[in-house]
């Protein structure tokens, strides 16, 4: 592991003096690429930095010690000094392990969320809904900007159908643990007997593709225009801005009528598709190393429950992890990152569990 840290310092270095060179400097393309890298170096290196610190520390406490023999009150801080500094040693070893496991190239990009109603009519359109409202405010919390692409709203305020796009730096690292079938336990508003029903809606999230990632042959779309219909079939505007584009050679077919632009629209709606035909590249790629993504505690897999919502005892419950919480209502309100944090240490500890 020493030899791979010194390595990754070395060129950590090295990028430090080109990324200062004027020469490169005015190669903007490459001084953008070479202080990509830099910045994904840092917090190792610095770490490394601070590890190789503390173990010179510890050596020069234990020739301390030595020093110190006899003088009882001197070697007993001496001690307590090497115990806190092996210890910090020992968290600083873990937490470089971790930094060196490979990283999962989309999880710096934003997102393009699907939220749609399941089993259980107009109450999952609702718990879609309160889905859609938790992310949204989850992002208003990390910083991040959240857009409706694309909605199918139901009378009382649930959606059969939302997709949208959240904005931010690394929201796929943190978010891409989402996919799954979610299920809600509760009494429905139109419920008159009081029973305790179980609906269910899928979430998909899907990193953003830019255009670098997939290329799309113009010749391989078919761009349908027509008009825009808002809540309760009423008229959004009086011109033809709704855009359907299909995907010839997959089948993939995706809708945007949220803006009043038929130029916003189509931008909207290729987002969505170069998400999509990304996530199916992965897909395939993925089937090729099954074994290793069994192994993470996200597969993304549409149809897999990942996790209950019980309102009537107030609880969340993520099965892959078997984590349960009392905190639903802070939950809802985006209060997402006690669950995240969990499932994001589960899926290092397999990891790291395979390294080793």
């Amino acid at each position: 592991m020493i030899e791979k840290l010194e390595a990754v310092e070395q060129r950590y270095i090295e990028l430090t003096q080109k990324i200062a060179d004027p020469e490169i400097i005015a190669k903007h393309e490459e001084w953008r690429k070479l202080a990509k890298e830099h910045a994904a170096l840092e917090e190792i290196v610095n770490c490394f930095r601070e590890y190789k610190k503390t173990l010179e520390q510890i050596e020069e406490n234990q020739e301390m010690l030595k020093e110190a023999s006899g003088d009882v009150e001197m070697e007993e801080l001496i001690k307590s000094d090497l115990e806190e500094l092996e210890e910090k040693q020992a968290k600083l070893k873990e937490h470089l392990k971790i930094l060196l496991l490979p990283k999962d190239p989309n999880d710096e990009k934003s997102v393009i969320v699907e939220i749609r109603a399941g089993t259980g009519g107009e109450e999952a359109a609702l718990f879609a809904g309160d889905l859609f409202r938790m992310y949204s405010r989850y992002a208003e919390k990390q910083g991040w900007k959240a857009e409706i692409i694309d909605s199918n709203p139901t009378e009382l305020g649930g959606y059969k159908e939302i997709i949208f796009e959240i904005n931010g730096h690394g929201a796929y690292s943190r978010l891409k643990y989402e996919s799954g079938v979610h299920r809600v336990q509760r009494v429905p508003t139109t419920e008159a007997g009081g029973r305790i029903h179980t609906s269910a809606a899928t979430v998909a999230v899907l990193p953003e593709a830019q255009e670098i990632d997939i290329e799309i042959n113009p010749n391989d779309l078919r761009i349908d225009i027509f008009r825009s219909s808002g809540h309760g079939g009423q008229s959004v505007n009086t011109t033809d801005s709704a855009v359907r584009i299909t995907h010839l050679p997959t089948g993939i077919v995706v809708t945007c009528q949220d803006e009043r632009s038929q130029l916003k629209n189509k931008e909207k709606a290729m987002k969505v598709l170069r998400a999509r035909l990304l996530e199916k590249a992965q897909e395939e790629q993925n089937q090729k190393i099954a074994e290793n993504r069994r192994s993470q505690v996200g597969s993304g897999d549409r149809s897999e429950r990942i996790r209950t919502y019980n309102f009537p005892q107030g609880r969340i419950t993520d099965h892959r992890i078997g984590l349960t919480i009392h905190q639903l209502t802070n939950v809802l309100e985006g209060e997402l990152d006690e669950i995240i944090d969990a499932l994001i240490a589960e899926d290092q500890a397999k990891k790291l569990a395979q390294v080793e």
